[in-house]
């Protein structure tokens, strides 16, 4: 058996620098992993196919053995499932023909911005590319990534880092100084198309758009500056969803008024992080925001690098 840990990420800024003719953004992110993951098993099996059960992580088995191929929650897990995609892939690049059983157990929220579809993507290709001994390189594993989704190649290769083009171009950066993270997901789900469709429009309206300083970032964690990268903070999908989702701004403000040094959305939505210097500081504000009721998940965490 072969188990994998899938890391949430957080995006420290983004920015959307255009647009290709087939219609995938080109964008500047600073992508930073955090301590919140989905596990993964894999196992081969003597059943034919690939076979996917989600744990839920109040720790219940979601579904019975016939149900839980089909949708757990939100989620399919069937041969839509990027995981059932990159298993499959894996398998024929392989040789591989026999059955492959994989547990997936889901603790980063669903439909968050914090790439957990992806990352469990990558798992799976690290994972299964393991398991079958099929000798793929990690450059091999992120090409294939790409064709998937765009965080996949960010994903299997993790650390902080600077993702441009459409995901695909990533250069590796010096790690986030030390602190702390408080990750708050208001009850609400966020459609990805529908936050860069949102965007397009504002875009093409011809509304002033303000955009992130990731340059000023990127140079500030190769100084080593906490306070020159939480300047920066900023995420441009925030035109759209925080516009439409009121409750994100003020999660960003009562997490700055307990001590964040500052605090944005991730992704598309409708996460909201903030980073805090001080331990202390980030469970008082956790304690703060459970209290507010504004949240439906909510964490205190910190970086991987």
């Amino acid at each position: 058996m072969i188990e994998r840990k899938a890391y949430a990420k957080v995006n420290l800024g983004l920015d959307i620098v255009g647009q290709r003719d087939d219609g995938y953004h080109l964008v500047r992110m600073i992508m930073q992993p955090l301590n919140i993951y989905d596990e993964l098993t894999f196992e081969k099996s003597d059943a034919e196919g690939i076979r996917i059960m989600m744990i839920e992580s109040a720790g219940t088995l979601n579904g019975s053995e016939e149900s839980s191929l089909k949708t757990a929650g939100n989620l399919s897990l069937g041969e839509d499932n990027l995981i059932y995609k990159a298993a499959h892939i894996i398998a024929e690049r392989a040789g591989y023909n026999g059955g492959i059983e994989i547990t997936l157990s889901k603790n980063i929220p669903i439909a968050a911005g914090m790439a957990g579809g992806s990352s469990d993507c990558a798992a799976t290709l690290l994972g299964v590319n393991e398991l079958l001994g099929a000798g793929l390189s990690e450059k091999e594993l992120m090409e294939i990534g790409v064709r998937l989704g765009a965080d996949v190649p960010y994903c299997v290769m993790g650390g902080t880092a600077l993702s441009e083009g459409i995901g695909e171009v990533l250069t590796r950066l010096k790690p986030l100084p030390e602190s702390y993270f408080v990750v708050a997901k208001p009850g609400i789900s966020v459609s990805t198309a529908e936050a860069y469709g949102g965007f397009d429009e504002l875009f093409g309206s011809g509304e002033e758009i303000v955009h992130p300083d990731i340059d000023g970032q990127v140079e500030a964690l190769e100084q080593g500056s906490l306070m020159g990268v939480t300047d920066r903070l900023m995420n441009v999908l925030e035109y759209v969803t925080a516009a439409r989702h009121p409750e994100i701004g003020q999660l960003e403000e009562l997490m700055k008024h307990q001590g964040a040094m500052n605090a944005v959305m991730s992704g598309s939505g409708p996460t909201v992080f903030g980073i805090f210097d001080k331990k202390e500081l980030a469970e008082k504000a956790a304690a703060e925001i459970s209290k507010s009721g504004l949240a439906a998940q909510l964490f205190v965490t910190e970086c991987v690098n």
